[in-house]
């Protein structure tokens, strides 16, 4: 198909703000660029019945994060980690969209705010992550979530973040996670994919800014031998195994130069015996999902997809048992 016609008009401003260096760009003036986006085109005004903020305790002190709340009583959690190559993106810029998943689901969203590079370099935002699920699993109760219904999920990096805790809480013994919700994963630092070269350039993410935000994460190592980028921890596509893993849902984008990692994520995962649901949104670019203010497309696709993810961890019932909601989170 082609380009959504919302989405082409954006890239086509992009486009006539003129190329910037991606090099030059120090990782405060993407941060505040980010913001900016964001103000013009995340979604506002999506109600909900109720936004909180907080903080939980990280292995390097107190970690901020939001709880959304689309109806009263006990219901499932998606804990949410935002994408930004863990360099850039806050509870801010992805606001809109947890605001979406939340009402259109009927689950609570609790998103974190982990620490980020280059103050941070990894793994700091993965050992932040793992510890923010560990925390609600363990306090789900106190916020009147389901601990059985716990899912985890993220767009871009924070996609990746989720993948990881999924193998971490495997190989961890816990906590129990009932389903993986992926938008737009990083899943290879090191792909070959026919997206990567064909969408390298000009669908708003680039490979020069995949190397920038890689380089800030990792470090100038992370061109030397001392961090290995098929380290299954950056990238997630590279584990030995798949099997014993949450069901997923996985969405793409045909038009992001992720997408063919995202969909050999979920082959993966089939091959393994894991459910798997995958959807790759015709005419859609990389971060669509954070702009349904400017493409009213996504925000159908995102809705949808909330929905989707609201039915298999039974939103909607009062209780699930483990086994009817592996069943029913399982369906592909």
């Amino acid at each position: 198909m082609p380009l959504d016609p919302s989405a082409k008009r954006l890239l086509d401003i992009f486009a006539a703000g003129g190329m910037v260096d991606v090099a030059s760009i120090s990782p405060q003036q993407m941060r505040e660029g980010y913001r900016r986006l964001a103000r013009s085109v995340d979604i506002k005004h999506v109600a909900v019945e109720s936004v909180a903020n907080g903080f939980l305790p990280g292995p390097d002190g107190p970690l901020p994060y939001r709880l959304y709340r689309a109806r009263p009583g006990i219901v499932p959690a998606l804990v949410f980690f935002h994408g930004g190559g863990c360099v850039f993106g806050d509870l801010e810029t992805h606001d809109g969209m947890c605001r979406m998943l939340s009402a259109a689901s009927g689950c609570a969203v609790i998103a974190i705010d982990y620490r980020r590079a280059p103050e941070h370099r990894f793994p700091a935002a993965l050992d932040d992550c793992f510890a923010a699920t560990r925390w609600v699993a363990d306090h789900a109760r106190e916020h009147a979530l389901d601990p059985a219904r716990i899912a985890v999920g993220g767009d871009s990096s924070g996609a990746a973040l989720a993948a990881v805790i999924c193998q971490m809480a495997r190989a961890d013994h816990g906590p129990r996670i009932a389903l993986q919700v992926l938008f737009c994963p990083v899943m290879d630092m090191r792909p070959a994919t026919p997206s990567r070269r064909q969408l390298a350039e000009g669908f708003f993410l680039n490979q020069a800014t995949i190397d920038w935000m890689l380089q800030h994460c990792c470090g100038p190592v992370a061109c030397a031998t001392e961090i290995d980028l098929g380290d299954p921890r950056l990238s997630p596509l590279r584990a030995a195994d798949f099997s014993r893993l949450p069901p997923a849902h996985i969405h793409t984008a045909e038009f992001d130069p992720l997408r063919d990692e995202g969909e050999a994520y979920a082959q993966a995962l089939r091959r393994a015996g894991v459910g798997a649901r995958y959807t790759c949104h015709a005419g859609m670019i990389h971060h669509f999902y954070a702009m349904a203010g400017a493409i009213p497309a996504a925000r159908t696709a995102v809705e949808a997809a909330a929905a989707t993810m609201g039915q298999a961890l039974g939103a909607h019932t009062v209780a699930a048992t483990p086994d009817a909601l592996a069943n029913a989170a399982g369906l592909p």
